[in-house]
């Protein structure tokens, strides 16, 4: 099915060294709805949703379906865990679906939180509970519009499933949106 929504991806994560990310499409998701989506955050992005209806917008970012352009990956990074180097660390949650350039000039990461699992995941099941999902979206907006520097939220989809934590709670994607490295 052709995607109805256009985003213009360049990809510059993806020309780095194949150590620095793992390549690999999210893991579609039972039901998505989409619960949330900022569209003023989306034009500024340059992504055109205007043909996008919200069952379009919750299959993209939930990812069921792959945008044109989309280059998916797990970026991989080491450091410090448990006081120790440990070289193998990376997104255990989250994909990185493609960097852009904003209408003023600025390479932006846009980022599934929840999409599944990854080479990174060790013991994880990959996936996000809706409500810090919640969470993130509305205190990294309050964060920008109170004029703080921060990650960006474009949209809230609820995954159809149950994710187990302490309990089984409603699983979502949480899509993120970030200065580009």
């Amino acid at each position: 099915m052709a995607c109805s929504m256009k985003i213009p991806f360049v990809n510059a994560y993806a020309q780095l060294p194949d150590a620095c990310f793992a390549k690999l499409p999210p893991t579609p998701v039972r039901a998505p709805r989409l619960i949330r989506f900022n569209y003023p955050l989306a034009q500024e992005l340059g992504i055109d949703s205007s043909a996008a209806s919200d069952q379009d917008i919750a299959d993209i970012f939930a990812g069921n379906r792959v945008p044109d352009g989309a280059d998916p990956l797990a970026m991989a990074y080491c450091g410090h865990q448990f006081g120790q180097l440990n070289p193998q660390l990376g997104d255990g949650r989250a994909l990185l679906l493609g960097d852009v350039i904003d209408q003023q000039g600025r390479q932006r990461d846009i980022q599934l939180k929840g999409s599944g699992r990854t080479p990174f995941s060790r013991g994880g099941d990959g996936r996000s509970p809706l409500g810090p999902a919640l969470r993130e979206y509305i205190l990294f907006e309050a964060m920008y519009a109170l004029g703080v520097p921060t990650t960006r939220a474009l949209a809230v989809v609820s995954s159809g499933e149950q994710v187990v934590r302490e309990q089984p709670e409603p699983g979502a994607v949480f899509t993120r949106v970030a200065a580009s490295h």
